[in-house]
């Protein structure tokens, strides 16, 4: 199919040459001029044809390339980004030609008919861009007419993904659940870090680079967010960590990151910081294995010997060797957290009860 379109632009850089050629005959008078078989008008047609066959080399070259460096990026699209493109590209096609319909009725047709198809792909692939950059703005005026949902809400402002976020790689799940959604922006040293990490001759290293450059491409294909690389805007600032903060002030944007050395310098420094390690910290279980509860009892558990109660915040707690405990209230010592697609389970021993020893396989002589 891109080889299809190529061929067309070419075809009209050559129609649209070749009236040129014709049309120069008949402005300058030698019409009546022949040149071996060909007189003035088919001259001026033949050499306009050859000059658009060599310039539409180069244009079919050119576009080729292009379409597929869109190819190479529309894999890297979400499908809302997608459909937002299209939706400005048909947009931009109908406005243009809307525009420029009357160059149709005022000149000749191998001239005007190449420059109308021009005039609508150039205004069709601006329209297409204008459409995924916008397209929270475009779904949502659009979408509840042509029966398409709405798009995500977006946030006012975007937040500035920090490496060490990249390389967690846990963000693609918090975005997937909900939790992060609207523009993302990459900064070009953020890359340059990343793909440093990526080919370093540490194994370490290398794996921690190339884990964040995974999870970038799995947040370019999300559609719950814009995922948008800007340039190096402090080029005067040697430190990644600087670079950030300052960019942070510059554009009045939330720093996203998991580094706390960089969360207490941005802080410090003015810039707010949404730092996912304190998000986890807010999120992690009620108890860890090695604390002392006290438990109410409310009834036996599956297995035998087993009590079951709960927290105060709903958590479900099994106690070993405590089902004639049921009823009453019990110190317990955590031994391990589970967490489910349901909830957590903490499982406990009554306080006082001593772990059985694993006896070696060789036994004793």
């Amino acid at each position: 199919m891109p080889g299809v379109v190529v061929e067309v632009l070419r075809f009209c850089v050559v129609v649209f040459s070749a009236g040129v050629g014709y049309f120069i005959v008949q402005a300058v008078g030698h019409d009546g001029v022949r040149v071996g078989p060909f007189e003035g008008s088919g001259l001026g047609i033949i050499l306009g044809a050859a000059i658009g066959y060599v310039l539409g080399g180069v244009v079919a070259r050119l576009t080729g390339r292009s379409l597929r460096d869109a190819e190479a990026a529309l894999r890297e699209r979400s499908v809302e980004q997608v459909l937002a493109g299209l939706i400005g590209a048909v947009l931009g096609v109908l406005i243009s030609a809307g525009l420029t319909w009357p160059v149709l009725l005022i000149g000749a047709a191998p001239v005007t008919v190449p420059l109308f198809v021009f005039v609508c792909v150039t205004v069709g692939t601006l329209g297409y861009r204008v459409g995924m950059a916008k397209r929270g703005g475009l779904l949502g005026l659009l979408g509840p007419r042509a029966g398409l949902s709405a798009a995500s809400p977006a946030s006012v402002l975007p937040r500035i993904l920090d490496t060490s976020v990249a390389i967690d790689g846990r963000i693609v799940d918090v975005v997937r659940a909900g939790f992060l959604h609207g523009t993302l922006l990459l900064p070009q040293p953020v890359i340059d870090e990343l793909q440093g990490l990526a080919d370093a001759g540490d194994d370490l290293r290398r794996s921690r680079g190339r884990r964040g450059l995974d999870a970038l491409s799995a947040l370019r294909r999300e559609g719950g967010v814009d995922l948008e690389v800007i340039g190096d805007e402090a080029r005067e600032v040697p430190q990644v960590d600087a670079k950030l903060i300052r960019i942070s002030l510059d554009r009045s944007a939330p720093l996203l990151t998991l580094d706390a050395n960089l969360a207490r310098a941005a802080a410090l420094a003015g810039c707010r910081v949404m730092n996912l390690h304190a998000l986890s910290l807010a999120l992690r279980p009620p108890v860890s294995a090695g604390d002392m509860v006290a438990v109410l009892l409310t009834r036996a558990g599956k297995e035998a010997g087993q009590g079951v109660g709960y927290l105060d915040d709903g958590t479900m707690v099994v106690v070993e060797r405590a089902r004639d405990r049921v009823g009453g209230e019990v110190n317990a010592t955590v031994t391990s957290v589970l967490t489910t697609a349901n909830g957590r389970m903490v499982f406990a021993r009554r306080d006082g009860d001593v772990v059985p020893a694993v006896p070696h396989a060789g036994g004793s002589r």
